[in-house]
């Protein structure tokens, strides 16, 4: 199991550790609803430092991308974020992923860090173009500072004008006296936020130097995290997506661009024209009790019809909600729906995405 650079940190900050992608990470420190609308009211700062960072460099770098990535890469220029996935030949998903340019010839692609190496040895293996691939993972930090008084603390540490950075742009600037550190105005809580790219040579002066401005800010946990991009029905691979999982059923086709050519791009074309089985839904539950990963979902005829992906005690709303698939022919928002949880059938509803 890894160690993240700012483990003793967290751990003397009381976080509890767990083992998350075979990286020692903190799920949670004083409480997860605590921390979570701690971020929702004020500002938390997440070390997701265990997420990949891989460049993709030279003069071929857009060709390249444009035939592994579903989105269009075209409409990128340096100083701008898209959210893509990479497709497999099978019709589901190698990772989704933050793509940055850079430069006319330099992308960072961000991945999940339960994928670094399936995405790195599926770049390779495609690298018909010649492109210089260079896994930096083992060497960058990621700091997410995010929540509605996230620039009034940022503005304490840099001069950087953040209110300039649009949403899903960066700069390259400094914070802290650090130099050539990516500030990126995204994340995934649905507040106002950056992500943080730094050496891990510096990322033990950038946390100190957020952590002790004259703003509140609390340390926030992988758990809360979940809960917030749960509220705003972000999709987590392992959940709503995987290499099985069709993305075109889980609502990715607004970032699947059918303009160009790309890996297996007939076959998705084909199923956002209709030929699709499932339909990722948002369900909130009406009986008592909280819809978990993998439990099944019934029609009034006790017909199995889907699957949980994930599910939770909404913070915000203290109610639960879940999302999962369902046959497309199953959708209709007045049909009563039951989740079977603990060998009990638990009446639920469809509500729209996001919950927040």
């Amino acid at each position: 199991m890894k160690e993240l650079v700012l483990s003793d940190i967290h751990k003397s900050l009381g976080a509890k550790m767990v083992d998350f992608a075979g990286y020692n990470m903190p799920i949670q420190y004083e409480g997860v609803k605590a921390e979570h609308n701690f971020v929702r009211e004020h500002v938390g700062v997440f070390d997701v430092s265990h997420m990949g960072e891989i460049y993709i460099k030279g003069k071929n770098s857009l060709k390249f991308l444009q035939f592994l990535t579903a989105n269009d890469v075209s409409k990128l220029n340096p100083g701008r974020v898209q959210y893509t996935y990479l497709p497999n030949k099978q019709g589901g998903v190698i990772d989704d992923c933050l793509l940055y340019m850079i430069d006319k010839e330099e992308y960072l692609l961000v991945v999940n860090a339960s994928n670094i190496h399936k995405v790195f040895d599926w770049l390779n293996q495609h690298n018909h173009l010649q492109c210089n691939i260079v896994n930096e993972s083992e060497n960058i930090s990621l700091l997410a500072v995010q929540g509605p008084e996230t620039i009034k603390l940022l503005d304490k540490v840099t001069n950087i004008n953040l209110n300039n950075i649009k949403y899903y742009h960066f700069q390259i600037g400094s914070i802290a006296n650090i130099d050539n550190v990516i500030v990126s105005r995204t994340g995934y809580t649905g507040e106002l936020g950056f992500e943080l790219y730094v050496s891990n040579d510096f990322v033990k002066q950038l946390w100190k130097s957020i952590l002790e401005t004259d703003i509140m800010i609390k340390p926030i946990g992988l758990a809360a995290r979940d809960t917030l991009r749960l509220e705003k029905g972000y999709c987590l691979y392992g959940n709503e997506i995987n290499d099985n999982m069709c993305p075109i059923e889980a609502g990715l086709d607004w970032v699947t661009k059918f303009s160009k050519d790309f890996i297996n791009c007939n076959q998705l074309k084909s199923r956002a024209e209709g030929d699709t089985k499932y339909k990722l839904i948002g369900i909130e539950m009406i009986d008592k009790g909280i819809a978990r990963k993998d439990y099944t979902i019934h029609n009034c005829m006790d017909q199995e019809i889907g699957k949980i992906t994930s599910g939770t005690m909404s913070p915000t709303l203290n109610k639960p909600i879940a999302m999962g698939y369902i046959l497309k022919e199953s959708v209709n928002l007045t049909d009563d729906l039951f989740v079977l949880v603990r060998g009990k059938k638990l009446k639920a509803k469809i509500v729209k995405i996001p919950f927040v």
